[in-house]
């Protein structure tokens, strides 16, 4: 029985049902800039990270599936057809007796990914399948309250926002803004039939509404609360579908008060929704095609899932640096999909990976970290990036799959004034300028065949 559920969630992973779950979220075009100064500031300093980790972790990393979808009754979802819904639904529901990550250790998380280079975190606190991965005061369908709950760590949230904080990263906790769980959301009087979205009449339900209202601001507040959880840097929020657009309000302005009344400064995330709670905005699983002149940030698993599964497809640390690469080029930062297995740990298959992605940055992250977008950012092979002042630039050649290492490179426009260097070699490049056209020569052996590689400068007066 249990292997036809997953062969059944195996079918609703394929490449086609990601697209057809609205997967790939593209920027809104209404962004509205912050006007509070504090939100400003701290957008600034996010702004210079450059590179983070998105933690996906709930009941759907017991078994190994998609997260939460499995649950939903959209077309594109595949099960197995000699189970009813509601069957399916309460095996779903009783992985949290299963959930008991004895293993559990949010300093290797935080170690890891301090390694891979990794400057802020998110955590998924609860996604739409409305498990808390937090000690809730409003729902019992907690991590704290099932197989974990005698353990000291059983409050994950407040475990892993310690373990992160001790080691200096930026702060952030994902949020679902629907819960799929909660009975003030689908309720088990009407069918599913509306998908993902809330399964009753709101005009003729109001006051049901208003409680589940509440209880998501009772919730945000809870999980930005300092005195349970310390500082908090951004608040992170899933489900664009609930919002007043969508005849979903939930009150954003109330509950940004609130958040921010606990944490001042806070950034609010509200995706794919625009305006003033969404402060920057989240492009998923894609690079926009030119940069963007306002904050976002490209979401991109590490493998093809955001949670652990069994087996994974894994981006090379190749392709992530040539991500980021073309991310901060075009003025973003990329946060990376990382999901701790079932025991509550960050896998050896993942861990090497991170680990290359944070050699090269070691060697080569003057490139990257605290650099501003250039006017000329994109020629030949070449994303190119500047320092702060503007004295420096830095041209990024991505990893270049099947073909030999380069022995000659050239661009237009972003002319040298003096060398050229090949950064984390010290290596002085020769290098022509003719008008605005640059060719720089590597030796022999310099970089290796697939491998990028970043060139300093000091930028031209013209």
């Amino acid at each position: 029985m249990f292997l036809s559920y997953i062969l059944a969630i195996f079918l609703s992973l394929s490449p086609l049902s990601q697209q057809q779950r609205g997967d790939v979220m593209q920027q809104n075009d209404g962004y509205v800039w912050p006007t509070e100064q504090h939100v400003l500031n701290k957008l600034s300093k996010w702004q210079d990270l450059k590179f983070g980790v998105l933690l996906h972790w709930g009941l759907y990393s017991v078994p190994g599936i998609v997260e939460s979808w499995s649950i939903c009754d959209e077309d594109w979802i595949t099960r197995d057809t000699t189970q009813t819904y509601q069957q399916y639904k309460d095996w779903y529901w009783g992985l949290a007796k299963q959930l008991n990550p004895t293993r559990f250790d949010p300093t290797q998380w935080a170690r890891v990914m301090k390694d891979a280079g990794m400057k802020y975190m998110i955590f998924t606190t609860k996604h739409h399948d409305g498990f808390c991965m937090f000690d809730s005061k409003y729902d019992d369908f907690s991590i704290a309250r099932y197989a974990f709950k005698d353990n000291p760590k059983r409050d994950v949230l407040k475990s892993v926002l310690q373990a992160f904080r001790d080691q200096g990263f930026m702060l952030g906790t994902y949020f679902s803004k629907p819960d799929w769980h909660s009975q003030d959301y689908w309720w088990d009087v009407y069918p599913t039939k509306r998908g993902r979205n809330v399964n009753y009449d709101i005009k003729k339900w109001p006051w049901r509404w208003n409680r589940y209202k509440q209880f998501v601001y009772n919730q945000m507040c809870e999980i930005t609360d300092p005195q349970r959880y310390g500082n908090v840097d951004i608040l992170w929020l899933d489900g664009g579908w609930v919002c007043k657009e969508n005849n979903q309000n939930i009150d954003m302005p109330h509950i940004a008060e609130g958040v921010r009344r606990n944490q001042p400064g806070l950034l609010i995330v509200d995706r794919t929704i625009g305006g003033p709670y969404e402060n920057y905005q989240t492009p998923e699983r894609t690079v926009p095609e030119k940069q963007i002149p306002h904050p976002w940030e490209s979401c991109i698993p590490l493998s093809d899932d955001w949670g652990w599964v069994s087996r994974p497809h894994w981006k090379t640390p190749e392709k992530v640096i040539s991500t980021l690469m073309e991310v901060v080029a075009k003025g973003g930062n990329l946060v990376l999909g990382v999901g701790p297995t079932p025991e509550g740990l960050i896998q050896p298959e993942a861990v090497v990976r991170l680990e290359a992605i944070g050699r090269w940055l070691r060697a080569n992250g003057l490139a990257i970290y605290n650099t501003v977008p250039t006017k000329n950012y994109h020629s030949g092979s070449l994303w190119f990036t500047a320092s702060k002042d503007g004295r420096t630039l830095y041209a990024l050649y991505p990893s270049q799959p099947g073909n030999d290492a380069p022995q000659m490179l050239s661009w237009s426009g972003n002319v040298p004034k003096g060398k050229v260097v090949l950064i984390g070699k010290d290596l002085k490049l020769k290098t022509s300028v003719q008008g605005e056209n640059v060719t720089v020569t590597l030796p022999q052996g310099s970089v290796k065949a697939g491998e990028p590689f970043a060139l300093r400068f000091a930028a031209s007066k013209k």
